[in-house]
């Protein structure tokens, strides 16, 4: 648990509590990145989040939380990146792993690509489309794969199990009903190819940040991921 007001100063602590100690450099992106999230999101709903603390606890160092207990290296794949949470602020804070955002939000993806030329970052693209869509195509490409979407977890896994290469790992980042969700999501870790969860827990002040680390131990069936209206239909 940690103090409720966190400045970028506390930021910087924080993480290297954990562990990842930020240079000035990472430090003067991640404050690039929260004025040009505030500036755009006058124009569009990016995030309800826009004070200054807030938006380091509950977006920067959230995103950041997986990378704590689970290595994010090689080509990572941020499945409904939203504003660049987790996505961007793992680039930012590890620069070297290839990093690609997948959004279906034309407004969203429009928003991350001035973000990556305003920052300066190599190594990272955006994708408009579907999860379903790229995932179906690209298969076993990816290192890991994280998620903070919000859909629930069955349904979320299909959509983004078919792109983990296998001794790769997908990264739910989930809300206190996550321990329930490991149950319902029993069958769709199986089928899709993965061995049961490491689960580590934050507890923050406003509740808890269940996060679920899968490795992929086999191929994903290839019938997976199914059109869209299937899965939520008929979640696995």
């Amino acid at each position: 648990s940690y103090n409720r007001v966190m400045t970028p100063k506390q930021f910087k602590e924080e993480c290297a509590k954990h562990g990842l100690e930020l240079s000035e450099g990472q430090l003067a992106l991640f404050d690039a990145y929260y004025n040009f999230l505030v500036q755009e999101n006058e124009k569009m709903n990016l995030t309800a989040i826009t004070k200054e603390e807030d938006v380091y606890e509950k977006h920067f160092f959230d995103s950041l939380l997986p990378s704590f207990d689970a290595e994010i290296k090689g080509k990572v794949l941020d499945v409904g990146s939203g504003a660049g949470f987790p996505g961007m602020v793992l680039k930012i804070a590890y620069p070297e792993i290839d990093m690609t955002l997948l959004d279906s939000n034309g407004k969203r993806i429009s928003f991350l690509e001035q973000l990556i030329t305003l920052l300066k970052l190599d190594g990272v693209r955006t994708i408009l489309g579907r999860a379903e869509d790229f995932t179906s195509k690209n298969r076993e490409v990816f290192d890991v794969v994280t998620a903070r979407a919000v859909a629930p977890l069955p349904i979320l896994f299909e959509l983004c199990a078919p792109a983990v290469k296998k001794e790769g790992h997908f990264l739910a980042m989930r809300g206190s009903r996550g321990l329930e969700e490991i149950e319902e999501a029993a069958k769709a870790y199986k089928t899709l190819g993965f061995l049961a969860p490491i689960i580590k827990i934050q507890e923050l002040d406003e509740g808890k940040r269940i996060l679920l680390d899968y490795k992929k131990d086999r191929g994903t069936p290839n019938m997976y991921p199914r059109p869209y209206a299937q899965i939520k239909k008929r979640p696995l």
